[in-house]
């Protein structure tokens, strides 16, 4: 039925957009088979990545009663001063907390159950809910599970990693188990074998993750006082860490509910952002891995400056290209939507107004409460088709 050779056919097709891909699945068998072989779909990624489309700032909004709405953002002005909600692209009833990403695909956790989105097809799947070995025992509680999605290159494979973790106050007894996903069709989840030098550990309450190339990391506690980089390669499921030494958080030995970091890229390289005494004293520190751990500066917030950061507590929500890291006020929402972006070249930090966020998030009341995640993901989309 082909008017044209099929490799005619593909180089059109994989020059439209997304939408009209979708639409276009609906001609015929022939080219929905065509659109949804993973040929075609490495073909648009890599003429994607080509056009080398910025990121896109997503925000996930959560209320007490359960409402949800995935907001995707751009920068409105040449500064990056404001960000703008893309109203047409909102999408009411979508999102969770613990937002991450990895090569085009969204995971993010739905009360005890991982959802990944595909924002170029707007395909979800909620993935079957995890049945571990662990329990809490007399004394402890269980944590809620966290999900990190990443993507093998060499496979081509996505993969989900569950952590789950079990402790007792102050972390005085402590244990955790890895559960992994392969992203395919009658997928299910698989413990994860760790090696005899594992440490139980326990993720960063409000800690985000990496995913580059094929490894998924992201910070986490040993004890009361030692924190670590826990790295996981997609495609040999093997776990390992990289112990953070005790001075990072200005030479002095931290609890776990004081030390404020969180892990960034910086130059290529795995970094730890260190802020507790940005809000006390406008001072902070980063941290960056190559062979080992080494202090790359130390700074101190402009005076002018210092009211941006007072009385406020805030978590790093990842760093742009250019090389400002983001920081946001906790989960729960009470000084409006905004977030500040701190440039570690010229040691400015900024106020960024969110804007366009539906009137609904503000008309709430005092006893219901919003939450939010935000999201600095990767638009260089894939249009992979999820399966179920």
């Amino acid at each position: 039925m082909w008017e044209f050779p099929v490799d005619l056919v593909t180089e059109i097709l994989i020059r439209l957009p997304e939408k009209s891909l979708m639409r276009f699945k609906c001609v015929s068998k022939q080219w929905s088979s065509l659109i949804s072989c993973r040929y075609f779909c490495d073909r648009v990624f890599t003429l994607t990545r080509q056009k080398q489309q910025q990121p896109r700032l997503y925000m996930s909004l959560v209320d007490d009663d359960g409402q949800r709405e995935l907001l995707p953002m751009s920068s409105t002005s040449p500064d990056n001063t404001c960000f703008v909600v893309d109203q047409d692209l909102s999408i009411p009833g979508m999102g969770g907390l613990f937002l991450n990403g990895a090569r085009g695909l969204m995971c993010f956790s739905r009360r005890k159950k991982a959802c990944i989105y595909n924002p170029s097809t707007k395909q979800i799947l909620t993935l079957p809910r995890v049945n571990p070995d662990i329990r809490a025992e007399q004394g402890q509680r269980k944590h809620p599970n966290r999900y990190y999605i990443g993507h093998d290159p060499v496979t081509d494979q996505y993969k989900i990693l569950c952590t789950i973790m079990t402790s007792s106050q102050y972390f005085r007894y402590l244990n955790s188990e890895h559960w992994v996903f392969v992203l395919e069709a009658r997928g299910s989840w698989k413990k994860v074998v760790t090696h005899e030098n594992y440490h139980p550990h326990a993720p960063f309450t409000l800690g985000r993750s990496i995913s580059s190339g094929s490894v998924i990391r992201y910070m986490a506690w040993r004890d009361n006082y030692n924190c670590e980089v826990v790295c996981f390669d997609v495609r040999s499921e093997e776990l390992t860490t990289i112990l953070v030494p005790r001075t990072v958080g200005l030479y002095v030995p931290m609890r776990v509910f004081n030390l404020k970091a969180d892990l960034i890229e910086y130059g290529g390289d795995i970094a730890i952002f260190e802020h507790s005494y940005l809000q006390e004293g406008g001072a902070s520190e980063l941290w960056v891995f190559e062979t080992e751990w080494t202090r790359k500066k130390s700074l101190v917030l402009q005076p002018c400056q210092r009211h941006l950061v007072h009385d406020v507590e805030l978590i790093v929500k990842g760093i742009t290209q250019d090389g400002k890291v983001i920081l946001v006020p906790p989960l729960e929402m009470s000084h409006g939507f905004y977030m500040l972006c701190y440039d570690l070249q010229s040691n400015d930090l900024r106020k960024v107004e969110i804007q366009g966020i539906p009137q609904f998030w503000y008309d709430k009341e005092d006893d219901k409460k919003s939450y939010f995640d935000l999201s600095y993901i990767d638009q260089s989309e894939n249009v992979i088709y999820l399966e179920t």
